[in-house]
């Protein structure tokens, strides 16, 4: 991966951890890892945990970013979100899968975040 590309998906993952503190959620992880996979931002909606996934695209060139998170990806989040909940044993009964898209510019102009709630 290019630097280029890993500056921008950290862009990303700032103004989308940003978005969600403002909403009053509370963060628990961030970029948790573990052997299967990586899950962006681990999170509390109220009493309910939510697993977002994060895209950020500075066109639309290969598909927008909702497009680019398939059955594999979701399969794998799904399975990384199962380990992060018995690696923190963490006891709940309303999880769900989000996912923020976000469009950066290179003129300059505001990114355009995109929150989908329940993704898959």
């Amino acid at each position: 991966m290019t630097d280029t590309r890993k500056e921008r998906g950290r862009l990303g993952e700032a103004i989308a951890r940003q978005y969600l503190e403002t909403k009053g959620w509370q963060i628990l992880a961030v970029n948790w890892r573990c052997r299967i996979g990586e899950i962006d931002i681990v999170a509390e909606d109220g009493t309910c945990t939510v697993f977002v996934e994060v895209r950020t695209r500075s066109s639309t060139r290969f598909g927008t970013a909702v497009e680019s998170v398939d059955w594999r990806k979701q399969r794998k989040v799904r399975q990384v979100a199962a380990a992060f909940l018995t690696a923190n044993k963490v006891c709940t009964s309303r999880f769900r899968f989000d996912m923020i898209s976000i469009q950066v510019y290179e003129n300059g102009q505001d990114p355009v975040l995109e929150h989908i709630q329940n993704a898959f």
